[in-house]
């Protein structure tokens, strides 16, 4: 880190810094949380199976998931930036933890399996960083491409079958061991990493740079600061979190499912922009972000209860992915009206 990243960063607009200066609970946040519990309260008056403790522990398992790769989907488009391959890159991490940790392939160490698993993650998003901040490839295409060869690897690595962790004593634990009785460690484990995505967005250097390149990036490098590397480091740590999801969802299923995967993406980034993090960068919600997750987890959830075919549960997530963008722009409308 050189001297100059350390000062002030240039004077701004006062839109642009009332954007970055904004507290962790916005109007933004509070019309995203009137939504989830009209969601919620319409699926408990519609079905009454909707509000049992095993149902709840389900949508919120499912929104551990999710919001996971959400929070590391946070940070990339606090850089304007974007991330396709989180869904089958989680699914690529899955398939590499079980190749680390059974006794199938190599057999490590539950824990060092585990943490190879997450690594790994952190160098699919080293690999999307550097083609985006060195290479110069946009984020859309950078990620898209990492989809697709995330997809392909994680078929042939598994040979396009599932790989189990039935060798790997403890592992389903993970994820649905209960260390609070009744919550799953998964939940548990989200909201740590959502603590800790708050306070790395709110309070420390790398979340300070996201969201001052989001708002402009050519005045943050005219300021000195090193955009290219600390891009490749927001991506690394986007990369962690899927290494991080992708371990959990292996956990949940006690196997890795390498057709898994597709549409995780579409959920993560909803998710983001439902919470307040903006596509066109420069603000960013770990709250957001969490009420987002629970949401999409509670209408699929919900959805999956009222028997509603599988194709219109599709139509509704995309339907949920056009209102958020919509909304965004319309705030992003008023604000350069200010």
């Amino acid at each position: 880190m050189t001297a100059a990243e350390q000062t002030q960063l240039p004077d701004e607009p006062p839109q642009t810094r009332e954007r970055r200066s904004a507290g962790p609970v916005s109007l933004h946040q509070f019309l995203a949380f009137g939504a989830l519990i009209v969601v919620f309260a319409f699926f408990a008056v519609a079905n009454g199976n909707f509000l049992t403790m095993n149902n709840v522990a389900n949508i919120l398992l499912a929104a551990s998931v999710t919001g996971t790769l959400a929070l590391g989907v946070t940070f990339i488009i606090a850089t304007g930036g974007i991330d396709l391959s989180v869904g089958t890159g989680m699914t690529l991490c899955s398939v590499m933890t079980a190749v680390f940790a059974t006794q199938e392939f190599i057999g490590l160490p539950m824990p060092v399996g585990v943490l190879l698993g997450v690594a790994f993650g952190a160098l699919i998003g080293l690999v999307n960083g550097v083609n985006v901040a060195v290479l110069g490839i946009p984020p859309f295409i950078a990620t898209l491409g990492m989809m697709m060869a995330a997809n392909g690897l994680a078929l042939v690595i598994s040979d396009a079958t599932p790989l189990y962790f039935t060798s790997v004593p403890g592992f389903g634990q993970i994820a649905l061991g209960s260390i609070i009785p009744r919550i799953p460690n998964a939940v548990v484990i989200f909201l740590v990493l959502a603590v800790i995505a708050g306070v790395v967005l709110g309070k420390t250097l790398i979340g300070r740079y996201a969201l001052s390149i989001g708002s402009n990036e050519e005045a943050t490098r005219m300021s000195g600061v090193n955009t290219r590397s600390w891009l490749i480091r927001i991506y690394v740590l986007g990369g962690a979190f899927t290494g991080i999801a992708g371990v959990m969802m292996a956990s949940r299923l006690n196997s890795a499912q390498p057709a898994l995967g597709v549409g995780y993406e579409l959920e993560a980034i909803a998710a983001v922009v439902i919470g307040g993090t903006s596509l066109s960068g420069g603000r960013g919600s770990i709250l957001g972000t969490i009420i987002g997750a629970i949401l999409m987890a509670t209408l699929n959830n919900g959805l999956q209860i009222l028997a509603v075919p599988q194709e219109w549960q599709k139509v509704a997530v995309g339907v949920v992915i056009l209102v958020a963008v919509f909304a965004d722009n319309v705030r992003r409308r008023r604000e350069g009206r200010l």
